[in-house]
């Protein structure tokens, strides 16, 4: 379930602060946000698959903590991060 090179380097260009950045919270919200939709799609056809699961569980709450942490550190690029995802309301 890893994510195509291509894919993960057009997110990490989408949605970096400056060249070369691969470690803000919006580059690694972007990168589990995809994942998250992938993952999701696997268990729709793939009801029993509990270990899976469980790593989609893990992964919306790391989301969740990178999303607390931007929102109370940068609450605009919280709000415009959120918006270009279509994360919430």
């Amino acid at each position: 379930m890893a994510i195509a090179v291509e894919t993960k380097n057009k997110l990490i260009s989408d949605y970096q602060r400056q060249d070369g950045d691969t470690g803000s919270p919006e580059v690694q919200v972007a990168l589990l946000t995809d994942r998250i939709v992938q993952l999701t799609e696997h268990l729709r056809a793939h009801k029993h698959d509990y270990t899976s699961r469980r790593g989609l569980l893990k992964m919306v709450g790391r989301r969740s903590r990178l999303l607390r942490y931007l929102a109370r550190t940068d609450r605009d690029a919280y709000q415009s991060l959120i918006k270009r995802l279509g994360l919430r309301k």
